[in-house]
């Protein structure tokens, strides 16, 4: 596979006739983000439970980490295909250190990817800050996306997974949410920053990209973390460090997956967060999509700012 960034559309987006089993509101944007688990697992049959939920939750803008991708297919590329969405793919840049713990297969890369049910109008990519011991090849990418609550930036993420690499994942945060305010126009739709973050919620580099509970990591740049607009009756846990090769929901996941909220308009709310929860908890035919739980967020589309 390619260096970079690929891009494409599985389709014209809007709906796809496959029925609304758990949509959006009206006047609202669907934000989801999932760790989808690369090629672990029984990954054929993920691949048709990852699907499955997608169709359910009906999001309308999605950011995908370990997403797998082969000489024949890209994952992000079929799944836009299968939704009538439009996606955006960002290629890991340390794939070696991938292919072995796959066996040492070189054929399937990993990276990231945004799905949209809207159109894309812009993308770009930044690789953020090695750890000293290791590169781990991380990127971000980040998508326009042509929203009805107008231009929408995008951003999705997946953060260095050490124990302790808590120091890298703060210095990777800083470029990302210098990465962010680039491509954040004054007085637009408030950004949207999703991913793995691979860390806890008190976690240093999570207050870092909050930017409200510490200084911000630029000046001026304050993102809401949409877990605290959901239920606290509802499980909020993404992952579990006890089970090996699924995630055992019924024990006690840490939160690791995150979609943070520029602050919205004043006066139109756009971009307010209403409503967050878990999803892709579930087994479908017996199979849980991935060792990760997502995320989904509904954004209000409000009214713009006035110029």
């Amino acid at each position: 596979m390619n260096n970079g960034i690929g891009l494409g559309s599985g389709g014209a987006g809007g709906t796809d006739g496959r029925g609304r089993a758990d949509g959006p509101a009206p006047g609202s944007t669907r934000i989801m983000t999932w760790n989808l688990w690369w090629r672990f697992g029984s990954w054929r049959e993920r691949r048709t439970a990852i699907l499955r939920t997608l169709e359910e939750t009906r999001p309308d803008v999605v950011g995908l980490q370990e997403v797998w991708a082969d000489p024949d297919e890209n994952m992000a590329g079929w799944l836009a295909a299968e939704l009538g969405m439009h996606w955006a793919w960002s290629r890991g840049r340390a794939q070696d250190r991938w292919h072995s713990r796959n066996g040492g297969d070189t054929s399937v890369d990993v990276g990231i990817a945004v799905l949209s049910r809207h159109p894309i109008l812009a993308t770009a990519e930044r690789r953020l800050p090695a750890g000293q011991a290791s590169d781990d090849g991380k990127t971000a990418l980040h998508a326009l996306i042509d929203t009805p609550a107008g231009p929408l930036p995008f951003f999705t993420t997946h953060l260095n997974s050490g124990p302790a690499e808590s120091a890298v994942r703060c210095l990777q945060v800083r470029e990302l949410a210098a990465f962010v305010a680039r491509h954040t126009p004054d007085g637009g739709h408030p950004p949207v920053v999703t991913g793995d973050f691979n860390a806890e919620p008190d976690f240093d580099e999570i207050r870092l990209m909050g930017g409200y509970k510490t200084a911000p990591a630029v000046p001026g740049l304050v993102l809401l973390d949409a877990w605290r607009f959901a239920d606290p009756a509802l499980p909020q846990g993404t992952w579990d460090l006890a089970h090996e090769d699924s995630v055992n929901f019924g024990a006690r996941p840490t939160c690791l997956d995150y979609i943070f909220v520029g602050m919205p308009d004043v006066a139109g709310a756009r971009g307010a967060i209403q409503y967050a929860r878990r999803a892709g908890d579930r087994r479908i035919d017996g199979v849980l999509p991935s060792d990760h739980a997502a995320v989904i967020a509904d954004l209000a589309h409000g009214a713009p700012a006035a110029p």
